[in-house]
């Protein structure tokens, strides 16, 4: 059987590979496990979700596997997965769940858990988890154990609305904002998604003018051609509008992506830079250390280097740069896609209090975001996706060391290579980065060669 929870819990097509069925195991097990971690009270869970159509079934799943094994739920509606990180501490909860597949396309949703405190889960109390999915799935096809093992009259768990649910998210988000974003002027993507009620509120309630594109979702329109993914409709929109930046969120708005009033992107490592340079300004910055992965841009690393800062590297994965960021003490990370994490204020990656980070440090410093922004350079990257048999063999094979090593002689300290092998195909990832886009595509097709030929 297939590992049941991926790099960032479970997902799939909503009642296809993710069936309700599912849900519900998977929500019933992970409250028995809690239960089982923590025996002195009953569990309390937070369940939220995106706006996507199967929601709404998925949603009903989750909440009735956690009570049938007897912890309480309360319900949060549609909010961005860092709200219910977030609302897990604020409501003393034991453990939270979110019902999205972030950027994926409408058809597919998922799962995501956090323990008490809004952190994600350890891999071991998902291997619990899943191990105990599992166990019970095997019974029932047995006939033996099933609903005789769980609780019955009052020892079934009950359902509570959290009606002001967004308003403690909104008034949390404005007092991690250190300053005013009054005259400025934002244009906000909500992918039609989770972010589509509390972004607009919260730029507003921090003081900047508001032009919100793509905050009316229907169930099946979110990420459709709009997002963090499709930048083209917020870069149209900062031009018409005459705007200073543009935000695009993700579907679950656990990441954001900027455009500056020119229409030029602003990604996940050029905000890192900046706002590492403002914590490091205010002595913020633990460590004078930023924590990303190994996929950040060659010029994340000369721009932390050219001012005295360190860059730790993780693997890809925001749970990695977590991990790094607690077991060192460190306080920011994140990835180039957008995922930004502040430890200071947030369990996990949250696009909306990335953005209203970025926007103050515009309205504090009286600088523009393309002038911000200009202090990293980015390198032209090129990525090379290469099908192979045995993906283990060839990332490893002596040939390609050899070739990998030739190519990064060449570029020296102006340029990078990364191969490493998929984690989910049979894919060989090369990745080229160099001072121009013709050199970095003429040495990954290089090695692409080399990693072909033993495919």
């Amino acid at each position: 059987m297939a590992r049941l929870f991926g790099t960032d819990g479970v997902r799939g097509l909503a009642n296809g590979d993710l069936t309700p069925e599912l849900a519900l195991s998977v929500s019933a097990s992970a409250a028995r496990v809690l239960a089982a971690h923590d025996s002195s009270h009953r569990p309390v869970a937070v369940v939220g979700r995106d706006p996507r159509v199967s929601g709404e079934m998925l949603q009903a799943a989750v909440c009735a596997g956690l009570t049938s094994a007897g912890a309480d739920v309360m319900q949060v509606g549609v909010l961005p997965t860092p709200a219910i990180a977030y609302l897990v501490g604020e409501l003393d909860a034991d453990l939270g769940v979110m019902i999205s597949a972030s950027h994926n396309p409408m058809p597919d949703n998922g799962i995501k858990l956090f323990a008490a405190g809004g952190h994600k889960l350890p891999d071991s109390v998902e291997d619990e988890i899943e191990a105990d999915v599992v166990g019970i799935d095997a019974a029932t096809r047995a006939g033996v154990g099933g609903p005789a093992a769980r609780p019955t009259g009052a020892g079934v768990g009950r359902m509570y609305d959290i009606t002001d649910a967004l308003d403690r998210y909104i008034e949390h988000l404005l007092k991690a904002t250190p300053h005013r974003l009054d005259g400025l002027r934002v244009v906000v993507d909500c992918a039609n998604g989770a972010a589509w009620a509390a972004a607009p509120r919260a730029y507003r309630e921090a003081g900047a003018e508001v032009i919100a594109i793509h905050a009316l979702p229907d169930g099946e329109n979110i990420n459709d051609g709009c997002g963090s993914t499709h930048l083209d409709a917020v870069r149209e929109a900062v031009l018409a509008e005459q705007a200073d930046l543009g935000i695009a969120h993700d579907g679950d708005a656990d990441r954001c992506l900027a455009v500056d009033a020119t229409g030029e992107l602003v990604d996940g490592d050029q905000v890192m830079a900046v706002l590492a340079l403002s914590l490091k300004e205010s002595g913020e910055l633990a460590g004078d250390t930023l924590v990303a992965t190994v996929m950040s841009n060659l010029g994340l690393h000369l721009a932390m280097r050219e001012h005295g800062l360190e860059l730790r590297t993780t693997a890809v994965g925001d749970r990695y740069v977590l991990e790094e960021l607690r077991a060192g003490g460190f306080s920011l990370g994140g990835e180039q896609s957008g995922h930004v994490v502040l430890p200071a204020y947030a369990t996990t990656g949250d696009g909306l209090l990335t953005a209203l980070q970025l926007m103050s440090r515009m309205t504090s410093t009286g600088r523009s975001l393309a002038d911000l922004a200009a202090v990293m350079r980015r390198l032209p990257q090129v990525l090379v996706n290469v099908r192979v048999a045995d993906k283990a063999a060839v990332a490893a094979s002596v040939s390609v060391s050899e070739a990998v090593a030739a190519v990064e002689s060449e570029l020296g300290e102006t340029g990078r290579v990364l191969l490493r092998p998929s984690g989910t195909e049979q894919l060989v990832r090369v990745m080229v980065e160099a001072p121009t886009h013709d050199t970095a595509e003429s040495a990954a097709n290089r090695l692409a060669r080399v990693v072909s030929a033993l495919g």
